[in-house]
């Protein structure tokens, strides 16, 4: 038949159409955006305040606030400690060299001063066992059950330790029972 293509060179051509449509055809990359390149119009604020001539302002005073103040002197409360039980490494505890030990014990504050942060205590006898000298007294109300908690350090050498501390006011006065902590170091 006069005007048809052999199959096989039908297939060439379709195949060569195929080709030259892809080369001809947009690349699939993005485009990148490209801004505008006039800038926007910039609108400044219009808003205006002015006062009318007829406005007046006027100034209230504040308040007068009477807060209440103290009815006690401080110098008229009494300060006191009062031990209760040890919570942690009762007396006589075999403790290895270079041990840490966590003590604490459970205290009263059986004054009528509440403690606050100008209270201390301090090391007062015995050994320190690498603990600080002075420290920050527990807060307690006047009546409240407090924790202290120091932690300590065991030497490395055998033998009984004891470490005693006692309260101290804002003013350096001692006060209250003296608490301590007795412990025997073994080797490991």
């Amino acid at each position: 038949m006069p005007g048809r293509l052999p199959p096989p060179l039908r297939l060439k051509l379709l195949v060569l159409f195929l080709i030259l449509a892809s080369a001809c055809s947009p690349s699939s990359r993005s485009t990148p955006f490209v801004p505008p390149t006039a800038p926007a119009p910039f609108i400044e604020s219009t808003l205006i305040l002015q006062p009318s001539p007829t406005s007046v302002i006027q100034k209230t005073p504040l308040p007068t606030i009477s807060l209440p103040t103290a009815t006690t002197n401080p110098e008229d409360c009494v300060n006191n400690l009062s031990f209760i039980s040890d919570l942690t490494v009762f007396d006589g505890t075999s403790v290895t060299y270079g041990a840490t030990i966590d003590k604490q014990w459970l205290v009263q504050n059986s004054g009528t001063c509440n403690w606050n942060a100008g209270y201390h205590l301090r090391y007062v006898g015995g050994a320190t066992l690498d603990a600080a000298e002075e420290l920050a007294l527990y807060p307690a109300k006047s009546g409240t059950q407090a924790v202290i908690q120091i932690s300590f350090t065991a030497p490395f050498s055998d033998g009984d330790y004891e470490s005693a501390w006692q309260a101290f006011d804002p003013t350096g006065l001692a006060f209250g029972d003296v608490v301590y902590m007795r412990i025997v170091v073994v080797p490991p």
